[in-house]
């Protein structure tokens, strides 16, 4: 992930040669990249695209051969579930790989001879996006390892019928820090540069919000046409 932060930093448009080199404001800094970088474990808690369990997600384990260990439950709200023999088990942040590795290390050490253990989401409420502003149908929609902003917004039933393609930004967290990115949906569509991955948690706003008038100075400068405007946002 690339995060060559700097004061003043120029995005270079393809076909827009000659432009101003856009700088920060006392709102954000811009940063000198084309997509905003993916969130680490400690933001969602996530890393790459990894389905996490979380809390309130429902979750099949099955004990090969010791069907009575083998259940349905639900993630507490503290991320945690609690299995026999081996009592609670910390879910949360962890992949269902790495829960089953993790359910298998505690049955052992509780005299369950080599237990095999698969575990699987059946119905996960903390992976979710939330889409927002211009869309037909606002809220909170999964995010699985292939969403990206274009299925997301489709995941809503779509742009509003006088949407404004142009002003489309990604909240996230990176690392800690608050990051915006400004699309246009109609150069994704043309191809212009690619319709980028959509992560848990993130926060998409389409059409005039708070987010989007933060770029106000930056979009005055130069139209958004062959690359998005990604940005820190100061704290």
């Amino acid at each position: 992930m690339r995060r060559n932060l700097v004061l003043f930093a120029a995005i270079l448009l393809g076909g827009c040669g000659g432009q101003l080199p856009l700088k920060s404001t006392s709102q954000l800094q811009v940063v000198n990249d084309t997509a905003l970088p993916a969130p680490v474990r400690t933001d969602l808690v996530a890393q790459g695209r990894d389905s996490l369990i979380g809390p309130l997600d429902t979750i099949a384990v099955d004990v090969f051969n010791v069907p009575e260990l083998s259940r349905e439950v639900q993630v507490d709200p503290g991320g945690s579930i609690s299995l026999p023999l081996i009592g609670t088990v910390d879910a949360r942040g962890k992949t269902s790989v790495e829960l089953a590795r993790a359910i298998e290390g505690a049955l052992r050490s509780n005299y369950v001879r080599n237990p095999e253990v698969t575990v699987n989401v059946r119905n996960s409420v903390s992976q979710v996006v939330a889409v927002d502003g211009q869309v037909a149908e606002p809220g909170l929609y999964p995010v699985t390892n292939q969403m990206t902003l274009g299925r997301a917004i489709a995941s809503a039933k779509g742009l509003s019928e006088f949407a404004k393609l142009d002003d489309v930004v990604i909240l996230r967290t990176v690392n800690g820090q608050r990051m915006a990115g400004l699309y246009n949906m109609t150069a994704i569509r043309r191809g212009l540069y690619a319709d980028p991955a959509v992560y848990p948690n993130d926060v998409i706003v389409v059409g005039d919000s708070p987010a989007r008038r933060l770029f106000k100075d930056f979009v005055s400068v130069t139209p958004l046409l062959a690359a998005p405007l990604i940005a820190l946002i100061q704290k």
